[in-house]
């Protein structure tokens, strides 16, 4: 008997999915279907893989409400941020586009009769692993320029969000993509597991933590025709100068931390204040502001800013991580507090860490979390900020906010991030832009404008196609003459 799991609503327990895990031959059988359309779809005019992808952006623009309350349903998110992910999502598609022709067109360089030629080649079948948090616009980011650039897909969409999966696998066969070109999957880890064995898979595309990248990346040892792109999370660092109004600051910091309820990889995680005749004030309006957001639900009389986690259990691992920053020496300054509606509804919580130990913050930077939860720090001036900062194994995102130019470039160079930001959120990312991080929070494959980098394998050609030209007429060995 297959194994049998639900999605489940995190605003009012709704069964929102409820079917049987797939099976080792479900699985086996999909990506067979993949691999046998590989070929035919690789075959298929750019043209009109192009049109298939507006029609789909198309689709999106008709049933945006539609979506945008499954989303709101499956996963939690308030209706605004459900709203603003449609909005990349259907923007994607543009964007990749352009990407596609400016990255990974042919080029051809001509030399009298010989032609210097770059071709691009589909990789073949690619295996997207989605998240819960963005999960139609994160795995489409992958998806979109795949299938733009002649791959087959095996999507396996968050056990957490397989109803928005199967949504969207829907929407792409009403926007006209073949049957066989994306199949799904659906499941938990044990059925990513047997999806990633396939030797018939030519991709492993993971949005995800650091522990599932890390975990994928040992199951790919001794298969290096697998192209593995990761796109992982952050313990991302805000670092405050004493350049900018503290109302400012708080609105920044607070939106980096708390903007859905902290579960984007981009939400800040630290905030670095430093030490100044600002710096207090900054700190109490940051906290001010922490304790004045509208913590709700979908619905409610008064709009919330906060919503839910997306489960319980989620809940319970943030307390956990709450109560390690308390044992490695943090003091609660804005504690720990769950909404009585609902176990998984956690009010913003902030920690200082100003006091702690060397040791105490390099544990610090190790963790990663996934929720409204932030530290605080005081460092002493800015190359203590920086250094600071850029304490942790993660690379993904970070954000200076005041300071000069110089400041910013000394940010950029030294923090070691892939987004690094000036006097906004650490959650700003522009689709036009690459997306990734370095060092535990990726493994330099950007995601963003530059995921149409790992869709494609480059094939480079000399060519001399006269008969004047040909090989036959050449001497080679002229060379050594």
């Amino acid at each position: 008997m297959p194994k049998l799991f639900q999605s489940v609503s995190p605003l009012d327990d709704t069964i929102l999915f409820d079917g049987p895990e797939s099976t080792p031959k479900q699985i086996e059988r999909a990506i067979a279907t993949a691999r046998q359309s590989a070929i035919l779809w690789h075959r298929t005019p750019l043209s009109q893989r192009i049109q298939i992808a507006r029609n789909y952006a198309k689709h999106l623009s008709e049933h945006r409400e539609e979506i945008r309350e499954l989303i709101t349903s499956e996963v939690g998110k308030l209706p605004w941020d459900a709203d603003a992910e449609i909005g990349a999502a259907i923007g994607k598609i543009d964007l990749s586009v352009t990407a596609l022709h400016e990255r990974r067109g042919k080029t051809v360089i001509e030399s009298g009769s010989l032609a210097r030629v770059v071709r691009y080649h589909p990789l073949g079948v690619a295996l997207v692993l989605g998240p819960f948090n963005f999960p139609l616009h994160l795995p489409g980011g992958q998806i979109v320029p795949a299938l733009l650039a002649g791959n087959t897909i095996v999507f396996k969409p968050s056990d957490q969000a397989t109803a928005v999966g199967q949504w969207m696998i829907d929407a792409w066969r009403q926007a006209g993509l073949p049957d066989g070109v994306m199949q799904m999957v659906q499941g938990g880890v044990e059925v990513a597991v047997h999806a990633i064995d396939s030797p018939l898979i030519n991709a492993v595309l993971l949005t995800g933590s650091r522990a599932a990248g890390r975990a994928i990346h040992r199951q790919l040892a001794g298969r290096p025709d697998v192209l593995l792109a990761l796109e992982l999370g952050g313990n991302n660092p805000v670092v405050v100068s004493d350049s900018i109004p503290s109302a400012t600051v708080a609105e920044l910091v607070t939106f980096s931390a708390f903007v859905s309820a902290g579960q984007r990889c981009s939400c800040a995680r630290r905030a670095l204040f430093i030490e100044n005749s600002h710096s207090e004030a900054h700190i109490d309006a940051v906290i001010e502001r922490t304790q004045s957001l509208v913590v709700g639900l979908p619905g409610d009389q008064t709009t919330p800013q906060v919503g839910p986690l997306i489960s319980a259990l989620a809940a319970k691992q943030l307390r956990k991580t709450y109560d390690a920053l308390l044992a490695n020496g943090c003091r609660a300054v804005v504690p720990w507090k769950v909404n009585s509606r609902r176990e998984n509804l956690v009010h913003p919580a902030i920690v200082d860490a100003t006091q702690c130990t060397d040791a105490q913050l390099s544990a610090i930077g190790e963790l990663e979390w996934f929720g409204p939860l932030l530290v605080i720090q005081r460092v002493a001036d800015f190359n203590a900020a920086v250094a600071a900062a850029a304490n942790t194994p993660y690379g993904l995102a970070a954000t200076l906010l005041g300071g000069t130019t110089s400041m910013f470039e000394n940010f950029v160079d030294s923090v070691g991030a892939g987004v690094v930001n000036w006097n906004r959120p650490t959650t700003g990312a522009a689709g036009s832009l690459p997306f990734g991080g370095m060092g535990d929070s990726g493994n330099h494959r950007p995601a963003g404008y530059h995921a149409i980098d790992f869709c494609s394998d480059p094939v480079a050609s000399l060519q001399s196609p006269t008969e004047t030209e040909s090989f036959a007429t050449l001497d080679p060995w002229d060379v050594v003459k």
